[in-house]
């Protein structure tokens, strides 16, 4: 770690953020057969990969994992990329690392406008409330201010962390 990183969220504190994130999905779909859990590759899969593991062992919904692939700097220059699933009637819980524009959150969230769903919800790490684009995140781990020049640095995987840069 550098000295212009301050530590965040340590490996304990995203834990349980992550497992609030999960139990507060499950609250909000509690009567749901199944839930579809699609998160934004990569850091945004890598978190849906753990809330749908963690919504799997916490409740009877049967939970299905999907990637969303959108090129973040330009996404209207690429086809945005879903795994093959049927989505008519489901309930999607959109996943991402960071929000700060909600510029990758609202082309993500597009992306699922365009299919019949029963109910479409979004779920986020950290929120940094620099919104430009009309879309929130349902279900928030941290909320945290910051300026526009710093930049939130979220680790997931074998060393688990976020850092203000």
């Amino acid at each position: 770690m550098s000295a212009t990183q301050t530590l965040v969220l340590n490996t304990q504190q995203m834990s349980q953020k992550i497992q609030r994130m999960a139990w507060e999905i499950y609250e909000q779909n509690h009567a749901e057969k199944n839930i579809i859990v699609a998160g934004i590759a990569k850091r945004g899969f890598v978190l849906a990969e753990r809330i749908a593991k963690i919504l799997a062992n916490i409740s009877e919904i049967e939970v299905i994992l999907v990637s969303v692939q959108l090129d973040k700097a330009n996404p209207l220059g690429t086809p945005i990329e879903v795994d093959e699933v049927d989505f008519t009637n489901q309930t999607v819980v959109l996943v991402d690392d960071v929000l700060k524009s909600g510029k990758t959150l609202m082309y993500g969230a597009q992306y699922f406008m365009q299919k019949q769903l029963k109910k479409l919800t979004t779920a986020v790490l950290i929120d940094r409330n620099y919104k430009r684009y009309p879309i929130k995140a349902d279900v928030v781990g941290l909320s945290l201010s910051t300026t526009m020049q710093e930049h939130v640095a979220v680790e997931l995987g074998n060393k688990e962390a976020v850092y203000l840069q």
